[in-house]
């Protein structure tokens, strides 16, 4: 028995002994948004069941088509109750390991400064930096892992987290680590992404080639060594590297194996996104100002534009991301909370949906899909972002009508609960709870 919302108890229905059944664990019951290309918006299946086996999708389709009952085909059978589940939404681009805040340059902002004065001033990420280079690994953990939580609590189960607030070999390391740590003890999916290149470091002005070769000679080697990034990415600007300083970061990281992405284009059109797409990167990120002749090269070359609505509204921009040159090449279009002290400290992906339709008049299915199946694509995760058997079983579970909705509602989160490699996340919101059966 179990302890109901309202006092009561909750008689479950028993399953197979696991010994016995040919799932670990079947919800059914469920309205699926599956994220499949090509058939019914958002791939829909009404009145549907998903099994579970080892971690991955076992079985899919209409509830009507289970070969049995739930109960004797799974070791655990979980009624939604008419529950929406989609993948588990994944976060492709997150500066999440910082210390302190940047509230004083929201002010400046707020006032009238722009990012390029903040940048130029010694405030902006400047700032950060200093404030995280005196940070000890264990603050910075905590701070981090507090954010994920929300991120969780929200319907996130993969997040990528880069570094970039370090500038120096040790406190990049550091945060890498932390990277690394966040996934490994709140078990969820963590891909590590090494961002040294984010602008060069106040001990350095009038060094960026000697700084270049810090990256690309001690930090990037000492990385791989330790095996703490899974992608290297550079901040190609004009407030940061030129697109032949952001080259050679890249061919670095190329010589040594790591899949590359660029943050592009976000202040000028400086070929970055063209840069990104000669490297073969998973992802061009930002994309405010690229023009035609880079988004067709991005399309060429299959790199994932990964658009970041939080920073254009917290920026107050103007100048919108080329949606319908991206749409008329073929680009895919990935979202993220870019979650960072500065210029988006926003950690929940349903607020970024309901951003992008807002903002940059993305439909809600273009906005679900840049949360699952092409934001995998942008972290060349295979594996997951939609529900089809044999894909990794991670899932959000939501009190919706509609998987619109879920772009709707700002400033709450509709998620009922996560499941991670096919079991209930033990963490916040709380495990799903099987709807009653019978109340006494």
């Amino acid at each position: 028995m179990r302890l109901g919302p309202g006092g009561g108890t909750w008689r479950l229905r028993p399953g197979n002994p696991p010994s016995m059944s040919r799932y670990d664990t079947i919800w059914y019951g469920a309205q699926l948004a599956t994220m499949t290309a090509g058939g019914a918006p958002y791939g829909a299946i009404q009145d549907g069941a998903i099994a579970a086996r080892d971690g991955a999708i076992a079985w899919i389709g209409r509830r009507c088509d289970l070969p049995d009952a739930p109960e004797r085909l799974a070791g655990r059978a979980v009624d939604v109750g008419g529950r929406w589940v989609t993948p588990g939404l994944i976060d492709p681009h997150t500066h999440l390991v910082f210390a302190g805040d940047r509230v004083a340059d929201f002010e400046r902002r707020v006032a009238g400064q722009s990012y390029v004065a903040a940048a130029s001033g010694g405030s902006g990420i400047a700032h950060t930096v200093a404030m995280t280079r005196a940070a000890d690994e264990e603050t910075l953990y905590r701070d981090a892992a507090g954010r994920m939580r929300a991120m969780i609590a929200s319907g996130s189960t993969t997040i990528e987290v880069k570094s970039g607030y370090g500038l120096d070999v040790e406190t990049e390391l550091r945060l890498l680590r932390v990277a690394r740590r966040l996934g490994r003890e709140l078990g969820i999916t963590v891909r590590s992404t090494y961002l040294g290149a984010h602008v060069v470091p106040p001990e350095y002005a009038g060094r960026r080639d000697a700084y270049l070769a810090l990256v690309c000679d001690e930090m990037l080697p000492r990385i791989v060594g330790e095996n703490l990034a899974d992608a290297v990415d550079v901040f190609c600007d004009e407030i940061a590297f030129s697109p032949a300083e952001s080259a050679r970061v890249l061919d670095a990281a190329w010589r040594l194996g790591l899949a590359v992405k660029v943050h592009a284009d976000q202040i000028a059109d400086t070929g970055a996104a063209a840069l990104a797409a000669q490297f073969g990167a998973l992802s061009a990120d930002h994309l405010e100002r690229a023009g035609d002749s880079g988004v067709a090269a991005l399309a060429g070359a299959g790199t994932v534009a990964v658009l970041l609505p939080g920073a254009f509204y917290y920026l107050r921009e103007t100048v919108k991301p080329p949606i319908d040159a991206l749409r008329a090449h073929g680009v895919p279009i990935a979202l993220a909370t870019d979650c960072n002290p500065g210029t988006s400290p926003v950690t929940t992906l349903p607020t970024v949906l309901n951003m992008a339709c807002v903002l940059f008049g993305l439909t809600p299915e273009e906005a679900l899909a840049g949360v699952t199946r092409n934001a995998a694509r942008a972290l060349g995760l295979q594996d997951r972002g939609v529900l089809r058997t044999g894909m990794r079983c991670d899932l959000a579970l939501w009190d919706v009508a509609s998987p619109a909705e879920l772009c709707y509602w700002l400033g709450t989160t509709r998620c009922a609960g996560v499941v991670v490699n096919g079991s209930d996340y033990l963490g916040y919101p709380p495990v799903l709870a099987q709807r009653p059966i019978e109340q006494g």
